[in-house]
């Protein structure tokens, strides 16, 4: 049972200003695995003021100074590297293997990542006689989900971090475990006081006071779409910047010249990974119509091979996070096949043998059609929808009608024609024949999964404000 009633603020850890306390479940047992404290405005006015007093200092050190810090962090993660793994399977349900190999692995890797560019960063260039100085933005606010807490937590903290910036992090207090076990890591690194704060509590009291906070100058927030409209909707009246990264409906184009096998094969375990809680997953396969009832076998046959389980058990794919979701997921398969979806594999209900914890079967839909309700709503879970094209044309077309555009898949072994079906797809990042992941590709979304990118020097950019100053180098006499 963990018990994390305390908020890190200015170094210290600290009790709430009101006494308020939530239940963690674990989704894989239903039973209760800790509690948190449940933060309100005094709470975040305290962090904030903290990181503004912070950031005068902070904001002067030199790179050398912050490159000796995340590397420091860096040894008290890898110490702690075990302890993160095992907070984020109890927390979210992730596969013991999943949170060892990818969960905690990213929180590493945004660290590395953020180290390796801010050692050869230009934070000032000289344009004739002006110079363009890139300086820290000050007071961020860091606002993160659930479903991959730890990536989403490191890939802001890191790169505040090193360009200069104090912040406050509210994470997901679905999924808090993990953020504990990185602000205990920040702390044993000695990351000064009011550099870093941690405030947990729920979006309506602890969000929304940080979107607002006259001393926050930015605020990143990666959740669902309806919740960033409220984060910007908070923000408008200080005029702050803010960054995020919402909600997606990634098509997946297979092309008629694609490997349909592998293809197929490797766009439904895209899916069902993390138990479908990945906002950039490959929700929507596009297959040629010619080849529709092939590419459903093979669906079908993927799928079914999907083992779902204990996330001790050796299975691919654990529950989802909580009743909640567990509970949109079986209205919108339902609601799937009212539309005239056909069932493939998986359908509602637990998978048999599982009647504890919030497993869902792995399913696929087919002969969807872009206007179902499957295939416009984001499900955020393993559940696949395959639409058929006849042209490729129409893929894309397809593919490009949605109000999303996060990410993009597309399939195929001619290698010019597959580039010109990427370059025409609207989504801020885009796979081809499944490629491995880039930490240092931008990461973020067209239209309304979002604006701004995440992940390597482009996630600098999100946390620095530009200066001009005219007259910087004299002219020669």
């Amino acid at each position: 049972m963990r018990d994390y009633l305390k908020f890190y603020i200015d170094g210290q850890w600290v009790d709430p200003a009101t006494p308020k306390t939530l239940d963690v479940v674990n989704p894989a047992t239903e039973a209760v695995a800790g509690r948190i404290s449940m933060g309100s405005a005094a709470d975040v006015d305290r962090a904030a003021k903290a990181a503004r007093k912070a950031f005068a200092t902070y904001s002067q050190t030199t790179v050398a100074e912050r490159v000796a810090l995340l590397e420091a962090i860096i040894a008290e993660y890898k110490k702690r590297y075990a302890d993160m793994a095992a907070a984020i399977t109890e927390e979210m349900g992730a596969p013991a293997v999943l949170a060892e190999k990818a969960q905690a692995a990213m929180g590493l890797g945004h660290l590395q990542t953020a180290l390796a560019v801010l050692k050869g960063y230009a934070f000032q260039e000289l344009r004739g006689n002006t110079m363009i100085a890139r300086e820290p933005i000050g007071v961020c606010g860091l606002i993160t989900p659930w479903n991959w807490p730890m990536n989403q937590v490191a890939c802001k903290v890191a790169p505040a971090l090193a360009v200069g910036c104090t912040m406050i992090l509210k994470p997901s207090e679905i999924a808090p475990f993990s953020a504990q076990v990185w602000t205990e890591i920040l702390d044993a690194a000695g990351v000064p006081a009011g550099v870093f704060n941690l405030v947990n509590g729920d979006g309506p009291s602890v969000g929304a006071a940080i979107a607002s906070h006259p001393e926050v100058d930015m605020v990143s927030f990666t959740g669902s779409t309806r919740a960033g409209i409220e984060v910007a909707r908070n923000a408008a009246p200080t005029v702050k910047r803010v960054h995020q990264e919402l909600g997606g409906k990634s098509p997946n184009v297979i092309l008629p010249d694609a490997d349909l096998k592998r293809a197929v094969t490797a766009g439904v375990r895209g899916v069902m990974g993390n138990s479908g809680q990945s906002c950039n997953a490959p929700t929507r396969m596009l297959v040629p119509n010619a080849k529709m009832d092939e590419a459903l076998a093979i669906a079908k046959a993927a799928a079914e091979a999907t083992t779902v389980g204990d996330p001790a058990s050796g299975a691919a794919i654990g529950p989802v996070v909580s009743a909640a979701q567990w509970d949109k997921i079986q209205t919108l398969i339902h609601k799937g096949l009212e539309e005239g979806a056909t069932l493939v594999a998986g359908g509602p209900g637990r998978p048999e043998g599982l009647a504890k914890g919030y497993y869902v079967r792995p399913t696929v839909l087919g002969h969807v059609n872009n206007q179902m309700t499957v295939a416009r709503e984001e499900i955020f879970g393993p559940v696949l929808v395959i639409l058929g094209y006849d042209t490729v044309d129409e893929a894309v077309a397809i593919a490009n009608d949605t109000p999303y555009g996060l990410a993009a898949y597309v399939s195929g072994t001619d290698t010019e024609a597959t580039r010109a079906v990427a370059a025409r797809l609207r989504a801020g990042q885009v796979n081809i024949n499944s490629a491995a992941p880039d930490l240092m590709a931008p990461f973020g979304g067209f239209k309304q999964s979002g604006n701004g990118r995440e992940w390597g020097d482009h996630a600098f950019a999100e946390f620095l404000e530009t200066k001009a100053m005219l007259g910087y180098q004299p002219k020669a006499a």
